[in-house]
Order: C-alpha cells, then sequence, then structure tokens
C-alpha cells in the first residue's frame, strides 16, 4: 500500500469538504502532515479535529517539507497562481480548487481575457518543467450521476447535441464573494463553473468515443448584478450582497461540431442548492442532478432537536417537506475526486480533472466575461 502525505494550504470550508472525502480513500494511505492558514488559530483547530501532525501559518514552511507530496490549494481565488506556481516549483503536485486562476484588478474584461491566459500559460510551463502534476479540483466530474451518463455516452458513441445546466443558490458562505478583488468574478466564476466543467468534460468524453476533436468555438453571454435593485425587506431571503460582481449569469457555449451548451448560474435562487446538467443526445437523453438527491425526504412540523443539524446546503427552514443531504460529499464528486487524485500521486498517470479542463474552463469562464461587456460573442 502506498502512503502519500499531504499539506493543505486554507484551513476553512473547502479544507473540510477535502478532508472528509479523503477519509475514504481506499487502497492508499493518506498521511495527514500540515494544515496552513495565515489564521493560525484556525490551522490549529483544524489540525486537533481532523488529525494533522502540525499547524502552520507559514506558506514557505508547508512547501519546503521533504515529506509532503502533494499540496491542496483551498484559499481564495485570487491566491491561487502564485501558490500554483511555487508549491509546483517546491517539487509538490498540486491540487487547486476553482475558481482555478482569475483576474483581480479593475481592467476592461479584454484585458481581463488576455492576461487570464497568460496565466495559465504560466502554470502549464512549470508544470511541464518540474514534472509535477496540476489537479483541477472540479468535484463534478466526479459525481456518480456525471460518471454514469459518461460511461452511457462512451458505450453508445453518442452525438451530445444540446447541453443545459444551471448551479443556483442564494448567496456564498465566503464573506469576499461580492468583490472582484477577491474572486475574479461573481455567480457565473464561482458557481457556472462547474455546469461549464461538467459539459466540457461530457464533450471530451464524446470526442475520445467517437475518434473525433470538438472543441468550444465561442461563448456568448449575458451578466447582471440584480439584487442590489431590491429594497431591504425584498432582500430579506437573499444572502448575496455583490459589491461588483455579477449575481446572475448566463452564456451559450458552441462547439465545433456545431452543438451547444446552455449555462446558468445566479445567487437569487431560494429552496437550497441547484446544481445539474441536461444531456440531448441523438440516440438518449440524460438528467445528471448533482445536489439535494431525493433519497431522504423529511417533513418537519418544528425544528425541536433538529435546530443544529444541516438539512441541505444554504436551506435555512427545515419545516415542511425538504430533501435532506444523504451521502451528500459521494453524490457530489468528492469522494470519487479524491481517490482518483491520490491514485495519480501514486502511479503517475493521468486525472480525469486536471490541467486540461482547468485551461478549458477558464477560459471559458473570461471568454463569458469578456462578451457580456462587448455585447457580442466571443471567438475561442
Amino acid at each position: 500500500m502506498k502512503t502519500i502525505t499531504i499539506g493543505i494550504a486554507g484551513a476553512g470550508r473547502a479544507f473540510r469538504l477535502h478532508v472528509d472525502a479523503l477519509k475514504y480513500v481506499h487502497g492508499i494511505t493518506v498521511n495527514k502532515k500540515t494544515v496552513m492558514d495565515t489564521n493560525i488559530a484556525q490551522a490549529e483547530a483544524m489540525q486537533r479535529q481532523y488529525g494533522f501532525e502540525k499547524a502552520s501559518s507559514d506558506f514557505e514552511e508547508l512547501i519546503g517539507d521533504p515529506e509532503i507530496d502533494v499540496i491542496h490549494i483551498v484559499t481564495p481565488p485570487y491566491t491561487h497562481e502564485e501558490m500554483t506556481v511555487r508549491a509546483l516549483e517546491a517539487g509538490k503536485n498540486v491540487i487547486c480548487e476553482k475558481p482555478f486562476v482569475g483576474y483581480f484588478e479593475e481592467a476592461p474584461k479584454s484585458l481581463m481575457y488576455e492576461e487570464v491566459l497568460k496565466k495559465l500559460g504560466r502554470i502549464r510551463n512549470v508544470s511541464e518543467r518540474t514534472g509535477k502534476k496540476v489537479f483541477y479540483a472540479e468535484n463534478v466530474v466526479y459525481a456518480p450521476a456525471v460518471r454514469r451518463a459518461a460511461d452511457f455516452i462512451a458505450a453508445k458513441k453518442s452525438r451530445i447535441l444540446f447541453m443545459k445546466g444551471e448551479e443556483s443558490l442564494k448567496g456564498s458562505s465566503s464573506p469576499v464573494a461580492g468583490y472582484w478583488s477577491k474572486t475574479g468574478g461573481g455567480t457565473f466564476s464561482r458557481n457556472g463553473v462547474h455546469p461549464v466543467s461538467m459539459m466540457l468534460w461530457l464533450k471530451n468524453i464524446e470526442a475520445a468515443a467517437r475518434g473525433v476533436e470538438i472543441r468550444p468555438v465561442s461563448v456568448l453571454a449575458d451578466m447582471e448584478m440584480i439584487s442590489p435593485d431590491l429594497s431591504e425587506y425584498e432582500h430579506r431571503h437573499i444572502d448575496a450582497r455583490p459589491a461588483d460582481t455579477e449575481d446572475i449569469g448566463t452564456a451559450i457555449i458552441k462547439f465545433s461540431d456545431n452543438s451547444r451548451g446552455v449555462v446558468m448560474a445566479t445567487n437569487i435562487y431560494l429552496g437550497g442548492f441547484k446544481d445539474y446538467v441536461e444531456v440531448y443526445c441523438n440516440d438518449a437523453s440524460y438528467y445528471c442532478k448533482t445536489s439535494q438527491s431525493d433519497t431522504l425526504r423529511t417533513y418537519f412540523l418544528d425544528e425541536d432537536g433538529i435546530a443544529d443539524m444541516r438539512l441541505s446546503e444554504l436551506c435555512d427552514s427545515k419545516t415542511g417537506w425538504n430533501n435532506a443531504d444523504c451521502a451528500d460529499d459521494l453524490l457530489r464528486g468528492y469522494i470519487g475526486e479524491m481517490q482518483d487524485f491520490m491514485e495519480c500521486v501514486a502511479t503517475g498517470r493521468e486525472p480525469l480533472s486536471g490541467i486540461d479542463l482547468a485551461e478549458q474552463a477558464t477560459k471559458i469562464i473570461y471568454a463569458a466575461y469578456l462578451s457580456a461587456e462587448s455585447g457580442k460573442a466571443v471567438k475561442l
């Protein structure tokens, strides 16, 4: 049994998602060495709770540890590029959360698009020079519903003609979500990236099965910041408080085979967490749902005894009928993701979600922002 030693930069919510999923990795021993966060008290709390050997507030100490094989980067998006590059140059494999990279200064979207392409190229060059892998932490690729649909598409050699996908919720758990300088975008970057990645990945599966090349060729998008127009009373159920980022976005992706993908993302959806992709093929249709499974339906008249228990993500009221989270880390793909990544570190094979998908998805996101600003389709 191979042993992989990990270190994690960032001790927030995404830290928990990664480490909870790592508990299910089999065939490989995962040694939890260091959790690092600039808030050392938070790092120490996660060290104690999850059984890491040590806590640190120094990123250089983390990447300088010769025992660590792979660094998880689950820090805010504006830190991703530099942390990824520095970890690769230190000889570490990197698992980086999404959004992968971005542009965080005020500028025309045309400049943002070009600069993001340069950032992507920089990371790829360092990865190739050092021989270390970049794993793109896109969990929905590993969701059982998406993986199973991909199996059918590959077996039938289906042609995907149209896809429709969405991720919507009522806000974000991040206190900096509404600021472009911290996140490099709004709901389309944070949430829309999931259906974008699902569509890109499924088209790659189709192309490989049919022995053809299929690539995205253009993006046409619309973005808006709509919640600030609400009165305080009208705003009372919606958590989105964007300062300069969109809280609703839609894009149409055109592929080289003339198929289309329509992506929707909002921070104004009440009722929990909505994440799915529909796939219309020449010989089949699929509805891949990666959130709010109906495996367990609950009906409560009150919250006595369960006030502190989570029902489902961003679903505040537990009364009435609801879909309760059940094996959420499995159904949303986190367990499969970490299994794949650890196996790849151990064996050297390529992951299902790697630097190629990270580049494709990030390019689509910023092409969408450029399209929304220019009012016309952006050719890729």
